[in-house]
């Protein structure tokens, strides 16, 4: 990989530019370091929008920004294009497709991704939605299928194109089956006059015994209420064993017949290969330590998504995999960088602070759980919406999106229901 050695500055290579990531690469001071962001797009992604480019309300440009115009016009800044194969931690190299790049300091910040818990048929024949082009599969697929249902005459198979079920009842499976149900309710009826659109079904599977495991009972219930009031069959205590492509199996053998599976019951690192089992936490996240350091290694931080700190009595099972956390603990190892590391001192551990949990239901409805109050309703949407705004990277991309809203909110329409690359699935091969 072509990039110039600086005798006089240590090389910091951070790999992945999602929240955490970003965060160090734009914090980390250029006078003492030599800074290489890898990542495999060249864009970041505001991940907690994705459901809205999934169910046309928003294009995919208004939450993505691409990198080289986030970081720019800065001296000892590098941006490589690639994808890690193999990280050997002897030598200090980045295996990549691109090339071979050595590091002093390495930070891993490469996410998750969709944890199907070892289910290959799920794996194959659902849709998730962890990325822009995930996202832009699921329009397709959506928009897809209802065409698909007007053209055909069997009874049976227009049915199961007009079934919808998302797997998962955290904050993106119920955002998704609230925009998929104001859909259902104020634009596809419009789109489809010759459809029978109330045949549309949509169900929300959770495993566990209420929606939101992640926020407060009362919040949990009011989503629940929004959700039936919209039309949604919601199945708690509801465990996934399978799917062919038309038919969900269900505990206690429950069949949904249905021709869109979306899957968002979980997610899991994105691990990188070349740490081995004592370096990890079930093989899915690395281990670190109260100061985001590897346990074995002094040179290696994780961060974000991909990192578990050992022995947190506040967060035994690991942080949320949210934006928030990381964005904190990219912050955090920027001070650490710039302050502790060059002095050669170590300062206070990573504490995160929980600022709050939201989710929306849908058009004026959302939940929100602070640390000392809790918000629903108009408000709770209104500062949903807010937070969200102001957590998009750019200024074209937060006036592109305010606006979309304002249309969408006063026209009941969703303006972007087209299909720029239909979706076909690959052929499943035994």
């Amino acid at each position: 990989m072509n990039i110039p050695t600086q005798n006089n500055l240590k090389r910091v290579v951070i790999i992945g530019a999602g929240f955490a990531g970003l965060q160090v690469a734009k914090k980390l001071r250029r006078d003492k370091f030599q800074i290489v962001l890898i990542d495999k797009k060249n864009y970041h992604t505001f991940q907690p929008l994705l459901y809205q480019v999934a169910t046309a309300g928003l294009e995919p440009d208004s939450i993505a920004h691409a990198i080289r115009t986030i970081i720019k016009k800065t001296k000892n800044f590098f941006f490589r294009l690639a994808n890690v194969n193999f990280i050997n931690i002897k030598e200090k190299k980045i295996h990549t497709n691109v090339g071979i790049l050595f590091y002093d300091y390495l930070i891993i910040a490469t996410g998750s991704v969709t944890n199907y818990f070892g289910n290959k048929n799920i794996e194959f024949f659902s849709l998730p939605m962890k990325s822009i082009p995930e996202a832009l599969n699921l329009r397709s697929l959506i928009l897809q299928n209802l065409e698909y249902a007007l053209l055909t005459k069997n009874f049976k198979e227009r049915e199961r194109l007009m079934t919808f079920v998302i797997v998962g009842g955290g904050p993106t499976g119920v955002e998704l089956a609230g925009a998929l149900a104001e859909m259902k309710k104020y634009v596809l009826q419009n789109d489809y006059p010759d459809l029978n659109i109330q045949r549309m079904k949509i169900y929300l599977l959770q495993a566990s015994s209420r929606l939101l495991d992640g926020m407060s009972e009362k919040s949990s219930k009011q989503a629940f209420k929004n959700l039936e009031e919209l039309g949604v069959n919601i199945w708690l205590n509801c465990l996934v064993k399978d799917y062919d492509g038309k038919i969900v199996l269900i505990n206690n053998n429950i069949k949904i017949e249905s021709s869109n599976v979306i899957w968002a019951a979980g997610v899991k690192g994105a691990m990188i290969k070349g740490f081995i089992k004592e370096d990890m936490m079930n093989g899915q996240k690395i281990l670190v330590d109260n100061y985001l350091k590897t346990l074995r290694y002094p040179n290696i931080f994780a961060i974000g998504d991909i990192a578990y700190i050992i022995k947190n009595k506040y967060y035994p099972n690991g942080h949320p995999m949210t934006a928030q956390p990381a964005i904190q603990q990219g912050n955090y190892l920027v001070k650490n960088f710039n302050y502790f590391l060059l002095d050669n001192k170590l300062g206070p551990p990573f504490k995160y602070k929980n600022l709050g949990t939201m989710a929306t239901i849908g058009r004026n409805k959302a939940v929100c759980d602070f640390p000392y109050f809790r918000l629903k309703g108009f408000l709770a949407w209104i500062i949903w919406m807010f937070v969200h705004l102001i957590g998009l990277v750019g200024f074209r991309n937060r006036v592109i999106t305010l606006t979309n809203w304002i249309i969408q909110y006063f026209h009941y329409n969703k303006s972007v229901r087209i299909i720029i690359k239909p979706f076909h699935r690959k052929k499943k091969i035994n």
